[in-house]
């Protein structure tokens, strides 16, 4: 049994846990690590990153890839960068991770492609360049993984213009709405919930072996320590 919520409730648990038990920094470690968890993971692998947070799970994500010794490179959307999105940028750089704007044709090569573009705040109709690179992610033949959400969906209710199209999809803390929505299946072969220990503001939804769509696992990644 998993919970499944609202973004805005995601949003006000995600706060809640930030300012009363675990740091910020520290949650996006966790989520990277359960990214990382989740996949039997072979180079080279592409990282896009978007502006937000959700990039900076992506920068977290190229750091561990890159002690594991898989070739990896990260490909940005954005000059804009949160603080601890920034943190995990110049970590990576130190690591010796290439870290160069998003251009058509990047991705070719690739054998995996991690699509870090936009959570699951995301709203509205998509613009370039991340229109542009969801439909390179889509044309790359790639292996791909979404963090959190696959880019161009709606978290709440699952609706989309254009969207990543994901064999694995790892959504973070908790299941949302839109997620399980039967639109928001076409776009992913498996759905994972990586338990990093955000503490849930209010309960909304239970899913269970007997309501969950075909394509959501139950069974969380648990990465709950430092």
């Amino acid at each position: 049994m998993l919970h499944c919520i609202s973004v805005d409730n995601m949003r006000e648990s995600d706060a809640m846990t930030i300012a009363r038990f675990v740091p910020s920094l520290e949650l996006m470690g966790r989520a990277a690590r359960g990214v990382f968890a989740a996949h039997r993971w072979q180079g080279p692998v592409a990282i896009l990153c978007g502006s937000g947070n959700n990039g900076g799970d992506g920068f977290a994500l190229a750091c561990l890839l890159k002690a594991d010794d898989i070739p990896c490179a990260v490909f940005t959307l954005s000059e804009k960068q949160s603080a601890d999105s920034a943190f995990y940028a110049q970590k990576a750089t130190a690591m010796g991770v290439a870290i160069t704007p998003f251009s058509p044709g990047c991705l070719k090569g690739f054998s995996t492609v991690v699509d870090c573009l936009l959570g699951t705040g995301f709203k509205g109709g998509l613009r370039d360049p991340y229109r542009q690179a969801i439909e390179a992610i889509n044309a790359s033949g790639a292996f791909v993984v979404s963090v959190d959400i696959n880019s161009g969906l709606n978290g709440d209710t699952g609706e989309c213009d254009l969207a990543v199209r994901s064999q694995l999809t790892v959504t973070v803390g908790f299941l949302k709405h839109g997620l399980l929505t039967e639109n928001a299946g076409r776009y992913m072969d498996r759905l994972v919930c990586a338990d990093i220990g955000i503490r849930l503001s209010r309960e909304e939804r239970h899913v269970t072996a007997e309501t969950a769509p075909p394509w959501v696992d139950l069974t969380p990644i648990v990465i709950t320590k430092a």
